[in-house]
This record gives C-alpha cells, structure tokens and sequence, in this order.
C-alpha cells in the first residue's frame, strides 16, 4: 500500500534585516555629518565630542537592529532606519540651537544632551515593548482597560499639586524634579481602546440610518461612540486648554471609525461635529479665540505674536534651499527646539530640506498603512492604522500650525522636537507597529495534507 503525504506550498517573505542593518547606518551617518555641519557653520570647526557620540549612535543602532533581528526577524525594515534618521536631524538642529543661545548667553544651553538622554530612554521603551508583547493580538483582552487607563492619563493635569499649566496648556504632570506629559501615552491607549472597541462592535455601527443628501447617515442609536469620544475632546479643550490633544484624539476616533464600518457617513458626521465643536470653543472661551485671532492677524499684535512672526520670517530667511547648518538664526525664535522646530528646519534646510523631511514622515505613515492592509486580524488592521493616523494627524497639526495652514496648536513634532515624553511615547509606537508587522508577515507553519491510502489505514486501526 503506498501513501503520499504532500505539503502545501508557501511563499515566505524574505526578513530583510540586512537591508534594514544598511539603512540603519545610512541614517545614522547623516546624523552624524548633520552634527559635523553645525559645528563647521556656527563655529568653524567640527565639534569636539564627535567620535564619541559617533560610536554611540552607531552601537544603540546597531543593537536596535540585533534586537529586531531577534525578536522581530519578519518586522518592517524600513521604520527604525527611517525614524533613527529624524530622530538624529532633530538632535542636529537641538545642538545647533544650543550653540545659537552659547552665542547670546542665554542659560537654556544643555538642550542637546538632555534630547540624547531622552532619545536613549526612547530605545529602552522601544526594546521593552518588543520583548513584553509577543503577540499585539493580546492587547485585545485589555481593551477596556486601556480606555480607562487613558481616562486617568487625561485627568491627571487637572489633579491639583501635580498639574503644571505651561504657556496656557494644562497638560503636563510634574513629580519631583520630572515632568511629563501624559496626553502622549493616552494617545496610544486611546488607539488600542478605539481599535479593541471598534474590531468587536464594527458590524453594528456599520448599519446605515437615514439617506440625507446622498449620504448614509449612522443610525441615531450608533451614535452614542462618537458623541463620547466628541464630549470628551471638548472636554480636553475646556479644562486643559489644549486644541491640539483634541483635535488628535476626535480626529482619531473618526478615522479609526470610518475605516471600521467604510461608511462615509461617520466622517460627515464627525466633521460637523468637529465644526461645532471649534465654534462653540471660539465664543466661549478666550484662549481658542487667541488661537484664531494670531492665525488670522498675526501681524496686527507684534509683540504678542512674536514667536509665530519670528517663526514665518526664519522660512522666509530660508528660502528655497535654506541658509545652511549653522548659518540661520533659529534660536530667535522662542521654542525653536520644540513647538517651533519645523520653521527651525525650514530656516537652515530651506524648503528643500523641509520637504525632504515631510518625505520621511509620509514614508513612515505608508509603511504603517501597509501593516493594516497586510494585517489578518481585524483588530491588528485598525490599531496599525490609528497608529499611523495618529502620527500623520499630529504632523499636519504641527506643521499647519507653524505655516499658518491652520490654528497653532503647541504639540510637538514626532521624533524631532525636543521633549522627553513625546520620544517615548512615539518610540513605543514603532514598537508595537513593527510586533504587528512581524506577526503578519510571519509565513503560517505549513499544513501536511495526509494521502487517502495512509488516511484509511488509519481509520481501520
């Protein structure tokens, strides 16, 4: 009697960890000729501590590349050299800024230092991730208390002896001789809550209502989810004066929504409640109808809105292909290496280099979106895409800010901006989009299909 036992097929997708290992020391070394630039434009010389800082940059890269090639060995290979690459710009321009207040004197001359320690930590959230979660299919089970747990992040600035208000924005904790921001960490709460919520009640909220213009519009019974999370951004807005956390966290949710149920009526609605919503803000309080005021007529209060004219003055210094590395005159500008790093940017790297750097954010957005579009479960499918969204929303909101497109809001720029808890935070967001990546493009184990001869003699015994 002869038995056969045959084997499906299967295309397993190559690792690509070397190409990453290249990337990874391409993006390094434009970071360190970046740093070398400074110094020979502000100073004339190339900075002193350069061949250390090299060695350091290269070894963490290098062993962020071990660690994945490890832990990961399917991941993406294009987000870690990608976000290492802005990560090492921003870190050159905060050096740069740095030198610009050593010229005036000015004491907040330590920025770059502490950047680099908060780069590290970054790292160190980034490895603790991937070692802790295995399986992004587990986060699922905890989708409520994520949403809770994103509650209580949210609440905290408001706690009184722990809330700091900071340039009119209570949104930042302080404990001890450290601060932090705890609207970064809701952030990726609030998107693995939207994703767990979403993925189990998708089908539900999917209903079509009425027919209004052409439109299907969401049943009034569905409506309860995106009311709540309307409710709680206008909430964000009043009592911790921040337009840009709620902005995020409802243009997330609708997004996030919309990809859900595909149903264009989720966006339509969310729209004209984000409209009221802005307008109920400008009549009602005095801090959003400031916002409105410096986007509209900058220029009629020179003294007041000193730091977005400085701002537009320093692009328009730049021009098209920018003064160069250490020939502008960011430190003018007030939050240069925060707030407003992007007009930073734009000064010294001119419209080119600004583009450029846009560029690099789209990519990461891509490669997020293509981990939803590969991902086959649906809850890895929405929480790589609010990922990706969330990153993209708080691009537009910073950049639009900064280039008057829109109202300022005062997030900061991903991976660029000076501030220890948003490095964090963002870096643990490549984490878990590269665990999904991983588990997704992971070849399933091959299945042995059992021939009909071998079959039957098992059966008779």
């Amino acid at each position: 009697m002869s038995s056969s036992v045959s084997s499906e097929a299967t295309w397993v997708p190559r690792k690509r960890r070397g190409a990453e290992l290249v990337l990874t020391v391409m993006a390094v070394g434009l970071a360190i000729f970046a740093y070398c630039a400074v110094g020979l434009g502000a100073e004339g010389r190339v900075p002193a501590g350069v061949v250390g800082l090299s060695v350091t940059l290269i070894a963490v890269a290098v062993a962020a590349n071990l660690l994945i090639r490890r832990f990961a060995p399917y991941a993406d290979p294009v987000l870690l050299p990608l976000v290492l690459c802005l990560n090492g710009l921003g870190l050159a321009m905060i050096y740069r800024i740095d030198l610009g207040y050593e010229e005036r004197r000015d004491s907040w001359a330590s920025l770059a230092p502490n950047q680099l320690m908060w780069t590290a930590l970054g790292l160190v959230a980034f490895a603790i991730v991937l070692l802790v979660i295995r399986d992004h299919r587990r986060l699922q089970t905890l989708t409520y208390s994520f949403g809770l747990a994103a509650v209580v992040l949210l609440i905290l600035p408001l706690v009184p002896g722990i809330g700091e208000n900071i340039r009119g924005a209570r949104i930042w904790i302080s404990l001890g001789p450290f601060s932090f921001q705890p609207g970064e960490a809701a952030k990726i709460c609030l998107a693995i809550f939207f994703a767990g919520y979403l993925a189990e009640k998708r089908e539900a909220l999917a209903l079509a209502g009425r027919r209004v213009i052409g439109i299907d519009l969401p049943r009034g019974r569905d409506l309860g989810p995106i009311i709540a999370a309307w409710l709680v951004s206008i909430g964000v807005l009043v009592l911790q004066r921040d337009l840009g956390s709620s902005l995020l966290f409802f243009g997330l949710f609708v997004v996030l929504l919309f990809i859900a149920t595909e149903r264009p009526g989720w966006i339509f609605v969310g729209g004209l409640l984000f409209v009221l919503g802005a307008w109920f803000g400008y009549l009602q309080f005095g801090h959003v109808r400031a916002r409105f005021d410096v986007w509209l007529h900058p220029f009629d209060n020179p003294d007041q809105n000193f730091q977005v004219i400085s701002a537009l003055y320093g692009l328009a210094h730049g021009g098209l292909l920018g003064r160069g590395w250490g020939q502008g005159s960011p430190e003018i500008t007030p939050f240069g290496y925060s707030d407003f790093i992007a007009a930073s940017m734009g000064e010294e790297l001119g419209l080119t280099g600004l583009m450029a750097i846009l560029l690099i954010y789209g990519l990461i957005v891509e490669r997020g979106l293509r981990i939803s579009l590969t991902c086959r479960d649906a809850f890895g499918k929405l929480l790589a895409a609010g990922l990706a969204i969330s990153l993209a929303l708080q691009v537009f909101v910073v950049i639009g800010g900064v280039t008057r497109l829109i109202p300022l809001t005062g997030l900061t720029t991903p991976f660029l901006s000076q501030g220890g808890s948003s490095i964090v935070m963002n870096w643990a967001i490549i984490a878990i989009l590269l665990r999904i990546s991983d588990q997704t493009r992971r070849p399933a184990p091959a299945v042995q299909t059992v021939g009909e001869d071998e079959a039957t003699q098992v059966v008779k015994l």
